[in-house]
């Protein structure tokens, strides 16, 4: 299975419009709607024909549109896709992003005043497309700004890349496989209906469309997928959520478990009977260290959500740290460690116990 980027900015993932210049004809919030816009000739609102993305008015003066996205997660950024799907007369004829790391819940003035990097440059549009954009800078961000030249509509925003998670919210039990904590799919037997990353996503599902779901099994065997976890781990126990699952959840489970890419599968859950349409939790035996996790559905089926929780191990942790804070633009680390009293200290000079003092 090939691992692909995540859209940092897909609403599944929690991304939201924080600021935007104009949204006359349709909502700014459909940039980050996670699937495939529809279109229907046939309707129109009190604004004019509906349109299934964001569309602002017609400027009639100097400048141009804009929206500011706060990401999901905070990641690197690989590529952007501006879809400009059924918008054929409507379309800007240019785009170009920009970006920027910020702490917190920062307000407006906080986004106004922040250094914004310009990560793709005006660049040619079309209409009716998914047009891609590659980014080149390692840096992780919390925020991007779409800007349209000078207005029009916009279907579906993709910003794809690599999660960086904030570690120090990472020092507690958490959920080991979520996706937002640092978690991914790494394989996957079948994913006929609905790709397996679902079940690693916040929140409850919506509908059994929100969750993996195998085609119907005719052949002999069993399906399954692998999770890795967002650090070498101490687990403790799992929750398998058949939420909306109801004829179609697996008849029975088991999960396995190993220490390293190279080594066994040990079995941490024996196979057992599992209900649909309900939390299924159960604890996991001894051998827990773990950097991955097997779980195997009988015969096939599918559930809404996965949670392995327990707790990173501290050499995991603190890589997690140094890894978030070389992400980070200089000032901002140099403004973490001087919080933390850590400030003056090279970065590649920083022990494990003072990493860890970051973890809240």
């Amino acid at each position: 299975m090939k691992r692909t980027d995540l859209n940092l900015a897909s609403r599944a993932l929690g991304a939201s419009v924080r600021y935007v210049s104009d949204e006359f004809f349709a909502p700014c919030e459909a940039l980050l709607m996670p699937g495939a816009p529809v279109h229907d000739v046939s309707t129109f609102g009190p604004h004019g024909k509906i349109y299934d993305g964001w569309e602002t008015r017609r400027r009639r003066t100097p400048g141009h549109d804009w929206a500011v996205v706060a990401l999901g997660v905070p990641g690197v950024l690989h590529e952007i896709v501006v879809d400009t799907a059924f918008f054929r007369g409507n379309y800007p004829p240019e785009v170009s992003m920009e970006a920027t790391w910020l702490d917190g819940a920062p307000d407006r003035a906080a986004l106004d005043a922040a250094e914004w990097t310009t990560i793709v440059p005006i660049s040619a549009a079309r209409g009716d497309t998914a047009n891609t954009y590659r980014v080149y800078n390692s840096q992780a961000f919390t925020h991007v700004r779409l800007n349209i030249y000078p207005d029009g509509g916009v279907a579906r925003l993709r910003v794809l890349g690599t999660a960086v998670p904030d570690p120090r919210v990472l020092g507690d039990r958490i959920d080991l496989a979520a996706i937002h904590h640092g978690g991914d799919i790494a394989e996957c037997s079948d994913m006929f209906y609905s790709d397996a990353r679902h079940v690693l996503y916040p929140g409850i599902a919506e509908s059994m469309a929100d969750g993996w779901e195998t085609a119907r099994r005719r052949t002999a065997g069993n399906d399954y997928l692998v999770v890795t976890l967002a650090g070498p781990a101490e687990l403790e126990f799992v929750t398998i959520d058949t939420g909306y699952f109801l004829g179609n959840a697996p008849g029975r489970v088991r999960l396995s478990a190993r220490r390293t890419d190279t080594s066994a599968w040990r079995e941490i859950v024996p196979e057992r009977a599992i209900s649909p349409d309900a939390r299924n939790r159960f604890r996991v035996l001894a051998d827990r260290q773990v950097t991955a996790v097997r779980v195997d559905v009988y015969p096939d089926g599918g559930f809404s959500r996965l949670h392995l929780m327990g707790k990173l191990l501290p050499e995991a942790l603190s890589r997690a740290i140094a890894h978030w804070l070389e992400r980070l633009p200089k000032s901002a680390s140099a403004t973490v460690l001087a919080e933390a009293g850590l400030g003056g200290i090279p970065l590649g000079e920083l022990r494990e116990d003072q990493l860890l003092t970051l973890a809240w």
